[in-house]
C-alpha cells in the first residue's frame, strides 16, 4: 500500500532546519520524520528547488517503441492476424506482456480488430433452391463485386481517425480468365451497375471468346434484379443463369477475390489512385490455369450442397 505524503508545510520546516545548519539527526528526532524521509526531501530541494510534488512521468510503457513498431508490420503483413498470434511474436521479441497491453497498444495507433462476417442463414427455400439448381459450367461468365481494403500505415492520412480506405471492384471471369475489372466511384446503385455491364460485359466475352451463347452468373442483389437491368440484358441478348439466394459458396471467384486480396496488399499501395492500378494488375495476372481449375470445381460444389443437403458447404 502507497504510503501518504507529507504536508508540504512539514516538508518546509524539514528544509528550514537543514538550512540552518540542523544535521539529518536533530531533525528527524524533533519533527518526528523518519531518516530516510528526511533525506529525500532535502536531495529533491538541492536537485529542483522545491518541496513540491512534482508531476509524475507515469507507469512504464510494457510495450517499447520497437515492440509496437513491430506489431504494427505483422498487422500490415497480415490483416488478419490474431490477438494470440500477435502476443506470441512480442514474446519471442522478448517483450512478453498481455493482450490486453497489445490491443491497447494497436488502438492507440488506430488499429481495431474486426469479427469475420458469418456464413449467412439458409432458411429451408434457400436450401431447396440450392440443391434445385440446374447449372453448368462451361461458358459462364462468374461475377461478383468486392471491397478491396487500403491500410493507411504509409500513406500520408488526412487525420488520424482516416487509417484505412476500401476500394468496391466488380470484376468477372471464365474458365478461359479474368475479364474486365472495375473500380466503382461513389455509391453503388442500379444505373451505375447498367452502366458498368453497358461498357464492360460484352468486352469481356469477346476478350474471353465465350461467344453468342454463353450465360452471365449474378447474384440476386436487388441492383441487379431491377426491372431496368431486366430490361437491357434482354436488350443485349444475355442469358442470365438462374442463380440461387445466399450462395457464395458456389461462386467460384470468391477463391480469386481471396488472391487479388493477398496479391495486392504485398504490393503496399499508399493511395487509392495506386490501388486501383495495382488491383488491375494483379487481377490481370491471375494464372489461366486457376481461372480453369477453379470453374472446374464447380460439380464438387454442387455435389457438397446435395450432401449438404442444401446447406453450407467448405466453400
Amino acid at each position: 500500500m502507497r504510503s501518504k505524503e507529507l504536508p508540504e508545510e512539514l516538508r518546509d520546516r524539514i528544509v528550514a532546519r537543514h538550512r540552518s545548519g540542523q544535521g539529518y539527526k536533530k531533525i528527524y528526532a524533533a519533527l518526528k520524520v523518519p531518516k530516510s524521509t528526511v533525506a529525500s526531501i532535502i536531495l529533491k530541494w538541492k536537485m529542483f528547488g522545491t518541496t513540491r510534488t512534482l508531476p509524475r512521468a507515469g507507469r512504464p510503457a510494457k510495450l517499447s517503441y520497437r515492440g509496437r513498431r513491430a506489431l504494427v508490420r505483422e498487422v500490415k503483413k497480415n490483416p488478419k492476424i490474431t490477438v494470440a498470434q500477435l502476443q506470441r511474436c512480442s514474446r519471442e521479441m522478448g517483450e512478453s506482456c498481455r493482450k490486453s497491453t497489445i490491443t491497447a497498444a494497436l488502438h492507440q495507433l488506430g488499429l481495431y480488430g474486426r469479427v469475420a462476417r458469418r456464413k449467412p442463414l439458409l432458411s429451408a427455400r434457400h436450401m431447396k433452391a440450392r440443391m434445385d439448381s440446374k447449372m453448368v459450367r462451361n461458358k459462364i461468365l462468374w461475377s461478383n463485386e468486392t471491397k478491396i481494403e487500403l491500410f493507411g500505415l504509409n500513406s500520408k492520412c488526412p487525420n488520424s481517425e482516416a487509417w484505412w480506405w476500401q476500394h468496391l471492384v466488380l470484376g468477372c471471369f471464365s474458365a478461359a480468365w479474368t475479364g474486365q475489372l472495375v473500380a466503382i466511384e461513389g455509391k453503388m446503385n442500379v444505373a451505375k451497375y447498367r452502366d458498368i455491364l453497358d461498357e464492360n460485359l460484352l468486352q469481356s466475352v469477346q476478350d474471353l471468346r465465350l461467344g453468342r451463347r454463353f450465360a452471365f452468373q449474378q447474384d440476386n442483389d436487388p441492383k441487379h434484379t431491377a426491372k431496368i437491368m431486366k430490361e437491357w440484358l434482354h436488350n443485349n441478348s444475355v442469358t442470365v443463369l438462374e442463380w440461387p439466394s445466399w450462395s457464395p459458396d458456389l461462386n467460384p471467384v470468391e477463391h480469386l477475390w481471396r488472391d487479388l486480396k493477398m496479391a495486392v496488399h504485398q504490393r503496399l499501395p499508399s493511395n487509392l489512385t495506386e490501388l486501383e492500378r495495382i488491383c488491375k494488375e494483379e487481377w490481370q495476372r491471375i494464372p489461366k490455369s486457376r481461372c480453369e481449375k477453379l470453374v472446374a470445381s464447380f460439380p464438387k460444389r454442387l455435389m457438397a450442397v446435395l450432401d449438404q443437403k442444401g446447406a453450407s458447404t467448405k466453400y
